[in-house]
């Protein structure tokens, strides 16, 4: 591709590559936090033991998550990264080690406590959804962390428009489609207002347009200065937005880095049995130097196009 022109080139990697490659320009990737991040949860010798599983789900974990970062966590299916997410929020406890939440541990914590600090998205919207309308299901959180009356009427209000749930809001959430339900219980995490996000596989189940409006939002909290700690399959969105990325396999964490340095190594990749970005194989099978590219632009601006 090197002796082709910018225009090209161009026209070369439409054909070859996959449309959803086109993600973002240079510009719009993430650029590396700081090496250092005020510690906000950390994670020693962490391992969990299912009550009814024979094998450790997770297994001498040691992480700090930094304040104000947006840290990705992935991995294959049972790989262990929900099972990790859910020791942040106190849904879970160690069997061994320690986790702690702005330097509490834990285990000393109630579940409701811990929400205030780490607001939570799980895999299923279903898990939470119980309420009788969707501006009852948002205005759930932050009625039990004590705001009421306007400023209650207010928060919600902002949420549902911000996530185009108006036109919904006194309807039961239950008879929704799915996305919808992803997004109701989106806007019901939001709204608590927390310092911390952990969304499990946010974007599971919903189009591109769906997920670049919901992640766009998040987007926002994150340059507000939230925590964002997204467990996630899909390394398009790792390529985008995370500044770091944990790599855990069979329960053990295997590696960690900046977005660029994880994705970036295929064979890393391969070992742990995740498919690199098609940007990056396509480099890779024409035998480019480190550093790979993740994206087309990336690709383009190797190549000398603009």
């Amino acid at each position: 591709l090197s002796f082709l022109r910018p225009q090209e080139a161009r026209r070369v990697l439409a054909d070859v590559l996959d449309a959803r490659c086109k993600l973002s320009s240079p510009e719009a990737l993430q650029a590396p936090g700081p090496s250092v991040h005020e510690p906000l949860i950390e994670a020693r010798s962490l391992s969990y033991r299912y009550p009814s599983a024979e094998g450790w789900a997770l297994s001498d974990v040691d992480l700090d998550v930094g304040r104000g970062e947006w840290l990705a966590v992935v991995g294959v299916n049972g790989s262990g990264k929900s099972t990790l997410v859910k020791h942040f929020n106190g849904l879970l406890k160690p069997s061994q080690g320690a986790v702690r939440v702005e330097g509490q541990d834990t285990r000393a914590l109630q579940v409701g406590a811990l929400a205030r600090a780490v607001g939570y998205l799980p895999q299923n919207p279903d898990h939470m959804i119980f309420t009788a309308t969707v501006r009852q299901e948002v205005a759930y959180g932050p009625r039990q962390f004590g705001l009421q009356g306007a400023e209650l009427d207010e928060r919600v209000q902002e949420t549902l428009a911000a996530l185009g749930l108006l036109a919904y809001a006194e309807h039961p959430p239950a008879v929704l489609g799915y996305g919808l339900r992803r997004q109701v219980a989106l806007a019901s995490v939001l709204a608590m207002g927390t310092p911390v996000l952990a969304l499990d596989e946010p974007t599971v189940g919903l189009d591109r347009g769906i997920t670049e409006r919901l992640l766009g939002i998040v987007a926002e909290r994150h340059r507000r200065g939230v925590t964002v700690i997204m467990v996630t399959h899909d390394l398009r969105w790792v390529a985008r937005y995370a500044q770091r990325v944990v790599v855990l396999y069979q329960g053990r964490l295997v590696a960690q880095g900046t977005a660029r340095d994880v994705l970036a190594d295929p064979d890393l990749l391969a070992q742990v049995g995740l498919e690199s970005l098609p940007v990056t194989a396509l480099a890779r099978s024409l035998r480019w130097p480190p550093p790979l590219p993740l994206v087309v632009d990336d690709m383009l601006a190797r190549l000398g196009g603009v």
